[in-house]
């Protein structure tokens, strides 16, 4: 179990960066062993992770190489071993052995 949380604001103010660490604090029950969070602009979006693979890695949220995209994301992959070995062969590049994934955003976006 994990929980995901996050502001948009759409007059498009900046979202108050202070406010995710808060609403992470109400559901930590939901993912006690990690958590994280990014603000940029109108959007601000966190993590609370329960760890079942990869338990130092797997931190959120993701994003791609250069910092443009970033993303959260919860749920079980079964056969994430078979899809990471092909998009290895792909040439993509794995930021941790998770099975969150975390594979670089172009990779999704392939």
């Amino acid at each position: 179990m994990c929980g995901i949380y996050g502001i948009f604001q759409l007059d498009g103010k900046a979202a108050d960066p202070a406010l995710i660490p808060a609403m992470g604090r109400v559901i930590v029950h939901r993912g006690p062993d990690d958590e994280g969070y990014h603000a940029d602009g109108p959007c601000a979006i966190g993590m609370r992770r329960l760890s079942i693979i990869d338990l130092a890695g797997g931190h959120q949220p993701l994003s791609n190489d250069d910092g443009t995209l970033w993303l959260v994301c919860n749920g079980e992959i079964y056969n994430f071993r078979e899809l990471r070995e092909e998009l290895i062969a792909l040439d993509h590049r794995f930021k941790t052995a998770s099975d969150d994934v975390a594979v670089e955003l172009k990779a999704m976006l392939a």
